[in-house]
């Protein structure tokens, strides 16, 4: 069952229409708006990358252009690029939580939590 994506011509919005076969005849009509006015578009498609592939892309240099470490909106843009690159296993709702966050100007909870010790004047 193919879901096709439609442009609506007067609000510019897209909506998703499911049909049950590749033939069926689609008269698509706007979520937002109903308006009958849609044209279809191209889909996007997606192709696997393997663990190595994803590591090489998050080493290259040219992706640490730009940040600020001392900026936390800057480390969570970067986070967030991060998160997308490794895919599934860096996603999840605490992933989420630190990047909004950092974006709200937040640092995650302090110096005193870096390394779990809860205090302390160490110098390390």
């Amino acid at each position: 069952m193919p879901i096709y994506e439609y442009e609506c011509e007067k609000c510019r919005r897209r909506s998703s229409i499911l049909t049950m076969r590749v033939s069926e005849k689609v008269d698509p009509v706007c979520n937002h708006c109903g308006a009958t006015a849609m044209h279809r578009l191209m889909s996007r498609f997606a192709t696997p990358r393997s663990e190595e592939a994803r590591m090489d892309a998050l080493a290259d240099p040219s992706n640490l252009s730009g940040l600020d470490e001392n900026d936390p909106k800057s480390v969570a843009r970067m986070m967030r690029k991060m998160g997308q690159q490794m895919g599934d296993e860096f996603s999840g709702p605490e992933f989420d939580e630190a990047i909004n966050e950092l974006e709200s100007g937040g640092d995650l909870g302090g110096d005193d939590d870096i390394g779990g010790g809860g205090g302390g004047d160490d110098d390390l």
